[in-house]
């Protein structure tokens, strides 16, 4: 992974879910060996991936150590708990042991940033929130670097805004019944295609650096009440009533990701990738989402909001 445009020939990724698998499925269509992690691989669809068991208080088994001596690329998206990142503690001696590795990334979160009400962040705003999230978002990109140090490779965090993408929008939401019409007058934020992050996870790969740090987002933060009304209006649905976001009958969960008001300045990011969206608007996501049978036909699965 010395040479800028060349992809690594072995790819592990930690936690094949949304991101993680639709990495997986790109770098297999360029002729990159893949395998990754889930909780349970019985569960997991028939798409040609390779999956091995990865799960908090049992060992890693010796198929899942065979895969971690042969990559030469690692990208952990497992989320992290009280101790940092989980499959990194069951899986760093043989990390640190493998002579094949020469890349290490890390999926974290733009909630690592404090609220700017509606100001704008980016690859130099200073990491200051202080919640629990924050807390142990930082943490587990702490310990990722300190692993690249320790072996002397490259590396790169990646702080993501919310992901969507086909089977993971507002129109799923509407069409299932349980889209949320939250409103703070005044709150923004970005999003970012889950397509698109592939891409710059590749784009990554390609221009492998030290200690790297990426913000990679599309070119519109906007309210989510405007996201909710273009997907309703794509689909023929009637908008769910309108909630306050401090309501305290909402979830905590659902009021912490309302709390904070940000916009995200990608343009470092897209210079040092060499990387521009496919998706720069959540209109063109979701008129693709739609395009795709989105909202006319029930996916099996539903967009949670990732922390910002």
């Amino acid at each position: 992974m010395t040479t800028t445009g060349t992809l690594p020939r072995r790819v592990l990724i930690l936690g094949l879910g949304h991101a993680g698998r639709t990495l997986a499925l790109r770098l297999k269509s360029l002729g990159v060996a893949v395998e990754g992690s889930v909780r349970d691989p019985a569960v997991a669809p028939d798409d040609g991936l390779v999956r091995h068991r990865l799960h908090a208080g049992h060992a890693p088994d010796a198929a899942l150590l065979a895969a971690v001596a042969r990559a030469d690329a690692v990208l952990g998206s497992v989320p992290p708990d009280v101790d940092g990142d989980p499959a990194l503690r069951l899986l760093a001696p043989a990390l640190q042991a493998s002579s094949a590795l020469r890349w290490a990334g890390y999926l974290s979160s733009t909630a690592v940033y404090g609220d700017r009400d509606g100001g704008w962040i980016d690859e130099h705003s200073r990491a200051d929130a202080t919640g629990t999230t924050a807390t142990q978002r930082l943490l587990a990109e702490a310990q990722w670097r300190a692993l690249a140090h320790g072996r002397g490779i490259d590396s790169a965090v990646f702080r993501l805004p919310g992901l969507y993408g086909r089977g993971r929008n507002a129109l799923v939401r509407l069409a299932r019944g349980n889209a949320r019409h939250i409103v703070r007058p005044g709150l923004v934020f970005n999003r970012l295609h889950v397509e698109d992050l592939a891409e710059a996870l590749i784009a990554a790969m390609r221009r492998p650096s030290r200690d790297a740090l990426y913000l990679p987002a599309d070119d519109e933060p906007a309210p989510p009440q405007d996201v909710l009304a273009c997907a309703a209006r794509l689909g023929g649905f009637a908008m769910p009533p309108a909630q306050a976001w401090d309501d305290p009958a909402l979830d905590p969960a659902l009021r912490r990701f309302h709390a904070s008001n940000k916009r995200i300045d990608s343009r470092g990011t897209r210079e040092a990738l060499q990387w521009q969206p496919r998706f720069r608007t959540y209109r063109k996501g979701l008129a693709d989402a739609w395009a795709a049978g989105d909202g006319t036909a029930v996916a099996a699965s539903d967009m949670l909001p990732q922390a910002r």
